[in-house]
């Protein structure tokens, strides 16, 4: 039997975390994928014991003064962490960079304890430990809709500036795609935009309902192997899923998620059997589980829980 090197120690009591995201408070923040990522991440705290909360980058100050661990979840700026003056321990600093790796500063890495990245291949393996982006199988999952029972196809997300290739090659060959998301009155009619906005409450159901769900990355993340929350999501509720190419993208969904180049094969994909194409109900369930199991947000949970115990009790922490 695999004992627990923290059993019994009084670094097993519950630590006090802060989670920290990019997005902005109130409501123009519900429309911020980090905003769910960062609740559903602290759910999975709680449900092991801890004791967390999501903090706004603009409360970070505060944070330090009252935390076991800050984790802070990368956004589109850095975020430097605050020592005690004093000299003292303070809370132990890790980093999660779960986007645009491009953005990293020189040095930024260094700042903190531990890093994990939301890649199987970006960066100094001696630096960072790898940590997959992940889902909340408690909401996404094949029971939130009976399959096809939704949405043809469909792309959730906003324009990001441009029109995204996958939903620009979706009608170019004359598929009824659904599309929600701001921002995309620019490039399509106003009958081809269902709404701007999908509350994350109805994802797992839109996702679940789906004939076909749509997925892509920004490139620098896709070459980087940071693969899209949406993928894990979507994959979780049984659907089936289509994206552009993405390093190490097959090596974690295998064929639960197909990969296209060009209309012509993303015409072959949404016109083959779909059972052919996509596997049937019974292969969408196996990878449904899979996924459930491997990269839940409690799974993620664990593993930072038990490197932050480790630092802190290397550290020799009264905290703990």
């Amino acid at each position: 039997m695999k004992l627990n090197p923290f059993a019994g120690r009084k670094s097993a009591r519950p630590m006090r975390w802060s989670v920290v995201t990019a997005a902005p408070k109130g409501e123009p923040g519900l429309r911020w994928g980090d905003t769910w990522f960062a609740a559903d991440l602290v759910a999975a705290l709680q449900r092991q014991g801890q004791v967390a909360a999501v903090v706004h980058r603009s409360a970070i100050a505060a944070a330090r003064e009252r935390d076991d661990v800050v984790l802070v979840l990368r956004g589109l700026r850095r975020v430097e962490p605050r020592r005690d003056a004093r000299g003292g321990r303070g809370p132990t600093w890790l980093l999660w960079v779960i986007s645009h790796p491009e953005l990293i500063e020189a040095g930024e890495l260094a700042d903190y304890d531990a890093v994990f990245a939301a890649s199987n291949s970006w960066g100094d393996r001696a630096l960072i430990t790898p940590l997959l982006q992940a889902t909340n199988p408690q909401r996404f999952n094949p029971r939130a809709a009976a399959p096809d029972t939704g949405a043809q196809l469909l792309f959730v997300g906003s324009t990001r500036g441009s029109f995204r290739p996958i939903v620009k090659d979706a009608f170019a060959i004359g598929a009824e795609l659904a599309v929600y998301g701001v921002g995309w009155e620019e490039y399509l009619a106003p009958e081809q935009i269902c709404a701007d906005f999908l509350p994350n409450s109805d994802l797992p159901r839109a996702y679940a309902g789906a004939g076909v769900v749509l997925n892509d990355h920004w490139p620098q993340m896709a070459a980087a192997g940071f693969l899209s929350n949406r993928l894990f999501d979507a994959v979780a509720t049984g659907a089936r899923v289509i994206s552009d190419p993405a390093s190490g993208l097959e090596d974690v969904f295998g064929a639960a998620v197909r990969t296209y180049e060009g209309t012509d094969e993303l015409r072959a994909l949404l016109t083959g059997d779909r059972d052919l194409v996509f596997g049937d109900r019974a292969a969408r369930l196996a990878a449904a589980d899979q996924v459930a199991r491997l990269h839940s947000f409690d799974a993620r949970a664990r593993v930072l829980i038990d490197r932050a115990r480790s630092l802190r009790v290397a550290a020799g922490s009264s905290h703990d």
